[in-house]
């Protein structure tokens, strides 16, 4: 067989094992529980070979899980020890230093045998509804607070159910039946992974994973390297001051390109937090190395050898860099946007090719929903919702409205939330006005109102940011609309930390939209006339587009 044949078959390998990961991430998302994974799509799968490097991931998932995943399997191989790794085995933990970034993700490691020999592993991730303590919001002041906190243990042994992990993690959380169903729904999946991996094994008459593991790292470690060499090389820098707690905080990031590789710095982050908003650097790596991907080598597959080229650094206990105790339980806000900080900085050294700032953090939302009294017979539930603002624009094309960059997550259908207990979303539309004006809109943010229903009360953990520093326009652009969060009398609630919403009163958020993109007055007529009769600009801010305005 020449080498053109073998490149071929190597290939249709590859593509074979993306289908098996792509297949165990749709078993999570039918089998799970929490609607955070089965409606948004938050999690990761993978498959990896014997020293922990991940060969592929599944396209359905998040890059901060899918990222801080690929070093997390070494972890696990590490601290159950090879001597300890048998068949039947699935291991488990929500380190967030070990795993993803805080206690509400859950990682589970199953290795995969074929014939009797070890021949890799398949990894999932997913953010259950609760973990105990008080709830997910930024407010605690220790992880300790945060939950229930696993190290990496065995789920399983030799198929054996471990029944002690089961019965102290029920009496910990709220909801132990959907968390509990999480727990076996991530087994489920890699299990499906590892028998659709011996599928392939066997019809290629394969005996591990070692040649199409090392085809997918060489090919992918060189294509990322071609693609650093065609880069200016050289350093830049740029900073993103945001909301924080209870004090705004400083991002700042140096960004060098070389021939073989690029290193992030986080040198002059502001430090710690004393609330749950720190950001492990695992996480913040993750997201660093998704910002430069998406604009360097979006094209080449996300991979161990892929990865390999970016580095990441930061100050150690800086806010970026969040040493154990320290609480991180809403890591997500800050580290949704580290991608803007490392995409500010590669701006400079390629002009025209990185969109404005954006919404970036999601507007996650977690009520506690209680009864008034024990007259109305029902229960209290804890319900997550997703909701995404605008994101920036780009030099040729509108930002994208309502949509989750960087995290990629869907949002719950108001139907899937609204069953999962007793609250009445009144309103959920685009935000007229949002998108920062440029030659390119940037996108629009949403306006949501949300009630409990008849009997009920409600209190939510807000983890919002940009209120008080929008998102920033490029090349002209102007920036996007801040957010706000008030009750539907025009009471002024906080962007973080636990709050009530009195009976009878509604929550309304307003999310932010994405920066614009060029000089307003660039923007083609026809485009003013049009955002103008759909409801996306008014038409007094159809005057800031200058002479399109005026066509308008």
């Amino acid at each position: 067989m020449n080498q053109s044949m073998i490149d071929i078959h190597m290939q249709v390998m590859w593509n074979r094992l993306i289908s098996v990961v792509e297949e165990q991430a749709q078993t999570l998302i039918r089998t799970a529980f929490s609607t955070s994974v089965r409606e948004a799509g938050d999690l990761s799968a993978g498959v990896f070979d014997l020293e922990g490097h991940m060969l592929a991931q599944a396209v359905t998932g998040t890059p901060g899980h899918v990222n801080a995943m690929a070093e997390s399997v070494a972890h696990f191989i590490r601290d159950i020890g090879p001597e300890s790794i048998f068949e039947g085995d699935v291991y488990i933990t929500n380190d967030p230093w070990k795993g993803t970034g805080h206690l509400h993700d859950i990682t589970v490691v199953t290795p995969s045998f074929h014939h009797g020999k070890l021949v890799g592993y398949f990894a999932s991730t997913a953010h259950v509804v609760d973990v105990g303590g008080r709830g997910f919001g930024p407010d605690a002041r220790e992880v300790y607070e945060e939950g229930i906190f696993i190290p990496i243990m065995k789920f399983f042994e030799r198929g054996e159910l471990n029944r002690t992990l089961i019965e102290i993690v029920r009496n910990n959380v709220r909801e132990s039946d959907k968390v509990v169903g999480d727990f076996h729904a991530l087994a489920a999946c890699n299990e499906t992974g590892h028998r659709r991996l011996i599928d392939m094994l066997t019809e290629f008459n394969l005996e591990d994973l070692s040649m199409i593991g090392g085809f997918i790292l060489k090919n992918s470690r060189e294509a990322t390297l071609d693609r650093l060499k065609e880069l200016p090389h050289g350093s830049w820098e740029y900073s993103l001051d945001l909301d924080g707690y209870d004090e705004p905080v400083h991002l700042a990031a140096k960004l060098t390109i070389g021939p073989e590789g690029v290193l992030v710095d986080f040198d002059g982050t502001s430090g710690m937090s004393k609330f749950g908003i720190n950001v492990p650097l695992v996480y913040a790596k993750a997201y660093a190395c998704y910002g430069i991907k998406c604009v360097v080598a979006p094209e080449i597959p996300n991979n161990a050898a892929s990865l390999a080229p970016f580095d990441v650094v930061a100050p150690e206990g800086c806010i970026l860099n969040a040493k154990r105790p320290a609480p991180v339980a809403v890591r997500h806000v800050l580290g949704h946007f580290v991608p803007d900080l490392v995409l500010g900085a590669l701006h400079q050294a390629l002009p025209g090719q990185v969109p404005a700032e954006g919404a970036s953090a999601l507007w996650n939302l977690h009520m506690s929903v209680r009864p008034i009294s024990d007259e109305i017979g029902g229960k209290g539930a804890e319900i997550l919702m997703f909701n995404s603002g605008g994101s920036g624009a780009r030099a040729s094309l509108d930002g994208l409205n309502a949509t989750a960059f960087p995290s990629g997550v869907h949002t719950m259908p108001i139907e899937a939330t609204e069953n999962v207990g007793p609250v009445t979303v009144w309103r959920k539309e685009l935000r007229e006005g949002s998108g920062g004006a440029g030659a390119q809109r940037g996108g629009l943010g949403q306006m949501i109102e949300i009630e409990a229903a008849e009997g009920y009360s409600f209190r939510f953990s807000a983890m919002f940011d940009r209120l008080g520093h929008p998102a920033r326009g490029r090349d002209g652009g102007r920036d996007g609309a801040a957010g706000s969060v008030t009750l539907d009398d025009g009471t002024v609630l906080k962007g973080k930390g636990l709050q009530f919403v009195p009976k009878g009163r509604r929550l309304v958020l307003a999310l932010p939209g994405g920066g614009g993109y060029g000089d307003p007055a660039e923007r083609p007529a026809e485009a003013v006339a049009h955002d103008v009769r759909h409801g996306y600009i008014t038409e007094d801010q159809a005057t800031l587009y200058s002479k399109a305005g005026e066509k308008a």
